[in-house]
């Protein structure tokens, strides 16, 4: 275990230790390659984390079986890019949640701690690639996301379409996951990622519309509420999913009106967690939410209709994706009297 740790933190990208205050890179230059837009920011207060926040450490033998079926087929990862603190017990399970196309995003949210910058071409290989590890992994269900790449004429969206194409060929059994960017300024990019017919299509709000000047500028929340009501009138068999941080000063009136507004796009599936702080350069956290208030969010969202709800401190967009789909499917067939 010591030497699978030790290849972990030799690992040039930076991992999240939810048990530890955020932690600088070791030179200010690698802090600015990764994050240059932030480079000129003051250094944010770190709070420290209360005691609901415990996650189990990276390093079993499943663990690094997974580490190095990634990197075998020189995948990148969500869980490493940005600091997800369950990769711990994600990837014990097998459960890696696969970064398409690159390493580099070309919006720089406050909150997020992926690369930023510009990006390299995209790899014609990598949908096969994607394909063999979830294969070698045997997966059930697995989830795929992106880097936001507005400098692709349509966002990635076919790149996207041809990962699913390929997961499907080599794996037919397995149901497939899709977190997306926002295709903003894309026309006809969402059309081409759901006639690949994905079993479930999340895009993440992230946050309440008065918090994205600061933490989420170069997006459009209700450009966000109306994707996700697109994909229902393109299919509406494809279940609908998105999720919110809090912590990041949100007042409690404001994520329930959101619910809402994910209820008038007919989203089936919410998850609410909590934001946790990369580095001193990123937005701060403004509060702790308690596990108490996670589980009100959690009665008054299935109060409001979601078939689904994930609501806990450290629930993330795929966490528990495959139990979730399993729940989410169920649910569906009682809603139907199935």
């Amino acid at each position: 275990m010591a030497v699978v740790l030790d290849i972990l933190n030799r690992d040039p990208r930076r991992k999240l230790d939810v048990d530890a205050p955020a932690r600088e890179p070791a030179s200010a230059r690698k802090q600015e390659a990764r994050h240059p837009e932030k480079a000129h920011r003051p250094d944010q207060p770190v709070a420290r984390k209360p005691d609901w926040i415990r996650v189990k450490a990276p390093g079993s033998p499943k663990w690094a079986e997974t580490n190095r079926i990634v990197r075998d087929n020189k995948l990148v990862t969500v869980c490493e890019e940005a600091g997800c603190p369950n990769i711990g017990e994600c990837w014990e399970k097998k459960h890696a949640t696969f970064m398409i196309m690159g390493d580099t995003c070309t919006r720089a949210c406050a909150f997020c701690n992926v690369k930023t910058g510009m990006p390299l071409p995209l790899d014609a290989n990598e949908p096969e690639s994607v394909a063999k590890a979830v294969e070698k992994l045997g997966l059930t269900h697995v989830v795929i996301t992106s880097v936001d790449r507005d400098d692709l004429p349509d966002g990635g969206a076919r790149h996207f379409a041809d990962v699913i194409h390929a997961i499907r060929a080599r794996s037919p059994a397995t149901t497939v996951e899709i977190l997306t960017p926002d295709f903003l300024r894309k026309p006809g990019a969402l059309e081409v990622v759901a006639a690949a017919r994905p079993d479930v299509f999340n895009h993440n709000l992230e946050t309440v519309p008065s918090k994205y000047l600061k933490v989420r500028p170069g997006a459009r929340y209700f450009h966000s509420i109306r994707l996700l009501q697109r994909v229902k009138e393109l299919d509406p068999t494809i279940f609908t999913k998105s999720g919110i941080m809090v912590g990041l000063g949100e007042e409690r009136n404001e994520v329930l009106q959101l619910m809402d507004d994910l209820r008038s796009a007919e989203v089936d599936f919410m998850t609410i967690g909590q934001y946790l702080q990369p580095t001193r350069k990123h937005h701060p956290v403004i509060r702790f939410v308690t596990p108490d208030e996670f589980k009100a969010f959690e009665t008054t969202a299935y109060a409001k209709g979601f078939l689904m709800v994930s609501s806990s401190p450290l629930t993330r967009s795929s966490h528990h994706a495959g139990e979730d789909f399993a729940r989410l499917k169920t649910a569906r067939a009682a809603q139907l009297g199935h």
